[in-house]
C-alpha cells in the first residue's frame, strides 16, 4: 500500500467509527424518547400498550381515589376527554383536583394509564408549558391576570 491508500484507509475508518457512534447514539436516545400527550390527542395516536409517553392536563374533578396503602386512582382531562390514571407512591404535596399535571408512565392491557411519576404545578401562576399550551389550543385553560 502507498502512504496516500495507508491515509485514505484511516481516514475512512475513522469516518465508519464516527457514523456507528452516530448511528448508535440516536438509536439509544430514540428508546428513551416519551412524547407528551393530552387526552384527546389520544383518540387520534395509536399508543400501544407498554409505549412510554407523558400524559398532561388537569386532575379531573371527583375523581381521585385513595387505595390501599400509596396507590391513587385519578382522571386526567382536558374538558374533551378523559383518562383514568393509577399511581403508587407519594404525590407532590399541590397535587389535587382541577390543577395542572403531568404524568409518566404507559398504558396497561385494560386501558388504564400507570404512571410511575406524577408532576404538579407548584404556585398559583405556573402550569407546564406543554399542559398550558395544550389547553390554550384547545381554549379551556386562560392564564391569570394576577
Amino acid at each position: 500500500m502507498t502512504r496516500k491508500q495507508k491515509r485514505m484507509s484511516v481516514i475512512l475508518a475513522g469516518l465508519a467509527f464516527l457514523a456507528a457512534a452516530t448511528g448508535l447514539t440516536f438509536y439509544a436516545l430514540g428508546q428513551k424518547a416519551s412524547y407528551f400527550y393530552m387526552p384527546a390527542d389520544l383518540a387520534a395516536a395509536s399508543v400501544p400498550p407498554g409505549q412510554r409517553i407523558r400524559l398532561g392536563g388537569l386532575v379531573e374533578k371527583g375523581t381521585i381515589v385513595r387505595g390501599q396503602g400509596a396507590t391513587v386512582a385519578f382522571s386526567v382531562t382536558d374538558e374533551q376527554k378523559s383518562v383514568k390514571v393509577t399511581y403508587t407512591g407519594i404525590l407532590p404535596d399541590l397535587f389535587r383536583e382541577e390543577q395542572g399535571v403531568i404524568t409518566e408512565g404507559a398504558f396497561g392491557p385494560d386501558g388504564v394509564f400507570v404512571a410511575d411519576s406524577v408532576l404538579a404545578k407548584h404556585d398559583e401562576r405556573y402550569m407546564p408549558k406543554e399542559v398550558a399550551d395544550g389547553l390554550k389550543a384547545k381554549g379551556v385553560w386562560q392564564e391569570s391576570t394576577n
